[in-house]
């Protein structure tokens, strides 16, 4: 059952990013393999200029290993894995970097010092993750969000989630994002709290005006797919044509993406948004081409307010 499909960049992505040249990217704990590796794709590809935080040493070597000349890029020595997010964090915060990309460190670690207020990192909406998903390179994404940061979100919460990812959505390409606000179910039902959330949420849209179609409660299958949605008898705006999952829990959106990961062979590419510099948390277990696709999404985030 598991995919042995080639992860492939989309130029969706690609594209839009390309409109912003040599961004400046703190690579957090670089030198590993595959961190090194995507970062030289996001140079080739004239996406960032990347500053190098970890162990000169393994940086270095790991750039050698890919016949990679570095020199002219600045690296900013730092042995101890945990200390190289304070040191991205601090960057970014004097506007020396633009972007931070997560190398070989625990996601927990580099969002705590994303989070410090001393930094000022953070905008006027909560943080939130996106997951832009493509099968092919010409292939229409669908975003799932939030599958990675905010765990069990409130209303309050999601109706930031939701216009972070109507902004994102923008930029690339999509005027009016069609957003399913999932739930087990599409009908409001006091036995599924995640149906009556969806159900407020889509009023809470309307009421706000936002430039987007969102519905919800809907079932995954009636989200995108044309078919089940008519056999169930279910019209509205986004039933069948959905853009954008706006998931009721991190489980859902986590379990959603790896599936299309692991069984459709689907690149993942991640993003945090809503703060004053997109951040990328990769897995570290992430091939090469999802991660160039997160530090395009990331590029294609840029400058949020």
């Amino acid at each position: 059952m598991l995919s042995n499909k080639e992860i492939i960049c989309p130029n969706n992505l690609l594209n839009y990013a390309h409109k912003k040249k040599g961004v400046k990217a703190g690579i957090v704990n670089a030198g590993k393999p595959l961190p090194m590796l995507s970062v030289q794709d996001a140079v080739n590809e004239n996406l960032i200029e990347p500053v190098f935080i970890g162990n000169e040493k393994e940086i270095l070597k790991c750039a050698e290993d890919l016949k990679w000349d570095i020199s002219e890029y600045e690296i900013i020595h730092e042995p101890i894995e945990n200390n190289t997010a304070a040191i991205a964090a601090k960057l970014a915060s004097e506007q020396k970097i633009k972007i931070i990309v997560k190398g070989h460190i625990h996601t927990d670690v580099l969002m705590k010092e994303v989070l410090k207020r001393e930094y000022n990192l953070l905008g006027k909406t909560r943080l939130s993750h996106i997951w832009h998903m493509t099968l092919d390179k010409e292939d229409k994404p669908l975003i799932i969000t939030d599958g990675a940061l905010n765990v069990l979100p409130n209303v309050k919460t999601k109706m930031h989630i939701l216009k972070n990812v109507i902004n994102f959505s923008n930029r690339i390409g999509i005027e009016r994002p069609k957003i399913a606000v999932l739930s087990a179910t599409e009908e409001v039902l006091d036995s599924v709290p995640s149906s009556k959330e969806a159900d407020e949420i889509t009023k809470l849209a309307k009421q706000e005006n936002l430039n987007a179609d969102v519905f919800g409660p809907l079932a995954f299958d009636n989200s995108i797919s044309k078919k089940s949605a008519a056999i169930k008898g279910i019209k509205n705006e986004v039933a069948g044509m959905a853009d954008v999952l706006l998931v009721p829990s991190v489980e859902t959106g986590n379990g959603l993406v790896k599936m299309l990961i692991y069984f459709c062979g689907a690149c993942a590419a991640g993003v945090v948004v809503g703060g004053k510099v997109p951040v990328v948390i990769t897995s570290r277990s992430d091939e090469a081409p999802a991660r160039l696709a997160s530090i395009a999404a990331a590029v294609v985030a840029l400058d949020w307010f």
